[in-house]
């Protein structure tokens, strides 16, 4: 089974908002995080955006 882990933050008075999440695999013997390549450090982020407008 494979579950999403959404958790979020917003700050409404600001109008921003993030969520960072995951999608696990679940099975009998255990787990895998199958999206941990994903960046998740702010300057990762910034780095991995301004490739993808490139």
């Amino acid at each position: 089974m494979v579950i999403t882990v959404e958790p979020g933050v917003y700050l409404p008075d600001k109008k921003l908002g993030v969520r960072i999440e995951d999608d696990v695999l679940v099975t009998e013997t255990g787990c895998r995080i199958l999206s941990n390549q994903i960046p998740r450090e702010r300057k990762e982020v910034e780095t991995w955006m301004t490739k993808a407008k490139r």
